[in-house]
């Protein structure tokens, strides 16, 4: 478990996953700009049973409450084969947490584990160029405007452009 102020982060349980499968499931928790995805039950079962949802090719952690409450998650996969470093995602499920500062809490803590822990030198983002919230989590976070890229994403029902940000680990130790 990663400690924050108001904030965890932690591994998946299999306390969570019926929880976990019905939130990502449900299209009213994906807000604006995450893209629809549906995933068979026997699906996600089976990668929770293969890794944890957690291997050095891609991973997923939950944000939780001082309580254990799940609000959200943050996850990393790796992109391209010879990229070395990760893409992370993160989303608070319910609208009523949004805003509050716990995604910006759980990137910082992230990223300080995985530049720690993992042998990697790079991290990006990619944000939907009118999503300003997670655009502004990012770079307060030390992330850095690379580029737009131009009808990268399907997202209800059309082509839109995703903010390249990234930060490399140079940077976030100088």
């Amino acid at each position: 478990m990663i400690k924050g102020e108001h904030i965890d982060l932690r591994l998946v349980t299999d306390l969570d996953l019926h929880y976990l499968y019905s939130v990502m499931n449900d299209s009213s928790n994906t807000g604006e700009h995450w893209p629809l995805m549906l995933e068979t039950r026997k699906s996600f079962l089976d990668k929770f049973a293969q890794t944890g949802f957690w291997s050095n090719q891609s991973g997923k952690m939950v944000i939780v409450d001082k309580k254990d409450n799940i609000l959200g998650e943050i996850n990393y996969f790796k992109g391209l084969w010879y990229m070395p470093g990760y893409e992370i995602g993160y989303r608070i499920y319910c609208p009523k947490d949004r805003g509050k500062g716990f995604a910006s809490e759980a990137l910082a803590l992230f990223v300080d584990f995985i530049f720690k822990a993992r042998e990697i030198n790079r991290l990006e983002i990619e944000a939907d160029v009118d999503n300003l919230g997670s655009i502004r989590i990012a770079e307060k976070c030390g992330f850095i405007r690379e580029g737009i890229k131009k009808q990268s994403s399907y997202v209800n029902g059309r082509y839109r452009d995703n903010m390249l940000l990234a930060l490399i680990k140079e940077d976030y130790f100088a």
